[in-house]
């Protein structure tokens, strides 16, 4: 989760990662906030460098993560040894 009171204007352009409970995920880049949402660009046809030119999507806080963040990841299982791939999970934690 991403906590208003600690952005500041660094962190405009930096990726983040909308993560529903229902498991669906999106990446985009945040765009500003005010005091009850995170506007974030999830599309911009790909002209990344110009992602302030478009509508931010008002998101809430707690569906939104840094790309970096590791609770956004968690290793289940592999299906396949060759397949490194991760599943992903809201509340997923490191494995031991």
């Amino acid at each position: 989760m991403i906590k208003i009171k600690d952005l500041r204007k660094k962190d405009i352009g930096r990726w983040v990662t909308y993560q529903a409970l229902d498991g669906h995920r999106e990446e985009g880049k945040l765009k500003s906030w005010n005091d009850r949402f995170i506007f974030v660009v999830y599309n911009c046809n790909y002209e990344w460098d110009r992602f302030k030119d478009f509508t931010g999507a008002a998101t809430r806080p707690e569906d939104l993560y840094f790309k970096e963040d590791p609770k956004l990841y968690k290793i289940d299982s592999w299906s396949d040894p060759e397949d490194l791939s991760f599943k992903n999970t809201h509340l997923g934690e490191w494995p031991k």
